[in-house]
């Protein structure tokens, strides 16, 4: 973790409490002339939750940020220990076991019933950011920006209203998801896709595989990659063409710029573009335009909300020679439980790696912001506001290191996790 160093750009101003006397009290204990005067530093900080060190809109918002950012590592660390306390149970293991004594016991159960690896095919995780946060965070922070014309950009999919005529601009493509009414899908269907003929399947086969097929369960029946003609059902995790009825997600271009009534109209951005966006961004988003000072905290505001959604999972392997009926089944039970936490810890990994972003973008901008914001105080005259900025958020600094090492290590957790359970598979992401 890198430590705040804190360099004075000029010295505060002095203050001279005998001369606000008059002003703030007509005598009394030198302690209650502070507190009328505001001289006065709050009694709990960022580490007990508190933002509100200096009452100074960019300092606070930056102590703010911090907060969020701890806070959502937190809450990951969380997450991702109930997920592995979850897999160490499946593996007759005890809550709290480290995740690589559970790996161990992963290994020791796939070596029992599988021949060979197991093969994982997922795309990435889904993220999507609020852009409704990072533009209350710049209102926020910059007294300067006008709440009503803020806007935030998004580099990848936001989602418009489907109501009207959805309109992208040049540098975005509409596209639209829905379940369509007659199941049939002229784009990509993620999830089940019922095949009444045998048709190519580039997801999981569920039935009769007139090639070879990489798992097969108890019946003969096909429940892994069809190298052939699939009868039956094909999940397409990472999404495909279906030559059946698509009973999950069917994501199209419409010919006609609009979207069924029913479907989710989405702009996504070209390639290096970006698209005005107003509500979820599935990407990331882009702040608006603030001072440099409150850059790294809107940015960081924006990355703490961020949500990930655990992606599909289609999973392959062969049963080992002699694994009994009751063993498959049991074996299959399992795993299903095993690809519900790992696709858990995929998100999970994904958003402890945006949240770290934006904690290493606070430790590197954070001191200046602050330090600056105070000069800037101490340059208007305002004696009050100049006092809390140097003698409490000033000092408030040092305890931003503290936060953001508890974070990082919780973040680190996070990802170690999915490192260790992960590689018990054979991990392939499209």
């Amino acid at each position: 973790m890198q430590a705040f160093r804190i360099k004075a750009t000029a010295p505060f101003v002095a203050l001279s409490l005998l001369s606000l006397t008059a002003s703030c009290d007509d005598g009394g204990p030198l302690g209650d002339l502070q507190e009328q005067c505001g001289l006065v530093c709050p009694e709990k900080g960022i580490l007990e939750g508190n933002a509100s060190i200096s009452g100074i809109a960019s300092i606070d918002a930056f102590f703010g940020a911090v907060i969020d950012v701890r806070n959502a590592a937190n809450n990951l660390q969380a997450n991702v220990r109930a997920e592995l306390d979850a897999l160490a149970l499946s593996v007759g293991l005890e809550r709290g076991a480290t995740a690589a004594d559970i790996r161990a016991a992963i290994d020791a159960k796939i070596s029992a019933a599988v021949s060979g690896d197991i093969e994982v095919v997922y795309q990435p995780a889904q993220c999507t950011a609020s852009v409704d946060v990072a533009v209350s965070a710049a209102a926020e922070c910059d007294v300067d920006v006008d709440p009503g014309m803020v806007q935030a950009s998004c580099q990848g999919s936001c989602e418009v209203d489907a109501s009207v005529e959805a309109s992208c601009d040049a540098s975005a493509t509409l596209v639209c998801e829905y379940t369509p009414p007659d199941l049939q899908c002229e784009g990509s269907c993620t999830g089940t896709c019922q095949l009444e003929v045998g048709a190519s399947c580039e997801g999981t086969c569920r039935g009769e595989c007139d090639g070879e097929c990489s798992v097969v369960n108890a019946s003969g029946q096909c429940e892994g990659q069809c190298m052939g003609m699939c009868e039956g059902s094909c999940e397409l995790a990472a999404g495909g063409s279906c030559e059946g009825s698509c009973e999950g997600s069917c994501t199209y271009t419409p010919p006609e710029g609009m979207c069924e009534a029913s479907a989710t109209a989405k702009c996504r951005a070209m390639a290096d573009a970006s698209v005005q966006c107003e509500g979820r961004c599935e990407g990331t988003v882009e702040p608006p335009q603030v001072s440099a000072e409150c850059q790294a905290t809107v940015d960081a505001k924006a990355k703490a909300s961020v949500e990930c959604t655990p992606p599909s999972l289609q999973v392959n392997y062969q049963f080992a020679a002699g694994l009994d009926a009751q063993g498959r089944a049991e074996f299959k039970a399992w795993m299903q439980n095993f690809r519900n936490r790992l696709s858990a810890l995929i998100a999970a990994s994904t958003k402890a790696g945006i949240v770290l972003e934006a904690g290493q973008g606070l430790i590197a901008a954070g001191g200046t912001a602050v330090t600056n914001a105070a000069a800037e105080i101490q340059a208007s005259g305002d004696i009050v506001a100049s006092y809390r900025a140097g003698s409490c958020a000033i000092p408030e600094l040092r305890n931003v290191g503290t936060a953001l090492q508890g974070a990082v290590q919780g973040l680190q957790f996070s990802v170690d996790a999915f490192v260790q359970i992960g590689g018990a598979v054979d991990l392939n992401q499209r």
